[in-house]
């Protein structure tokens, strides 16, 4: 009952992670519109941070239990969880840039 619990909240967590991997840090410069976006890196890191706690921590219990299928889980998560980082390197980049060119103050 554990592991069906532990599997459905992985099934459940995968359309956040989903948003989390597709969503641009700034929807204007993915346009090709050089303007500053103030809440796009916000956006990205809702939806990302979660995702990778929720999957790195899956990676690591799947990966515990030292069973087949369980480490075939654990990659995958491993795997979606590592898919994640660079949007929220990028969100990241996004929100110090428009804090240095003092842009989204107010």
């Amino acid at each position: 009952m554990r592991a069906f619990v532990f599997y459905l909240i992985l099934l459940l967590a995968l359309p956040l992670a989903a948003l989390a991997v597709v969503s641009p840090a700034n929807v204007y410069r993915a346009q090709g519109i050089a303007a500053p976006d103030c809440d796009g890196p916000l956006q990205v890191l809702i939806f990302a941070v979660p995702a990778v706690l929720i999957y790195g921590a899956g990676a690591l219990l799947a990966y515990q239990t030292g069973r087949r299928f369980h480490r075939l889980v654990s990659l995958l998560c491993l795997i979606i969880a590592l898919a994640t980082v660079p949007n929220i390197a990028e969100a990241v980049h996004e929100l110090y840039r428009n804090a240095a060119d003092g842009e989204c103050l107010g």
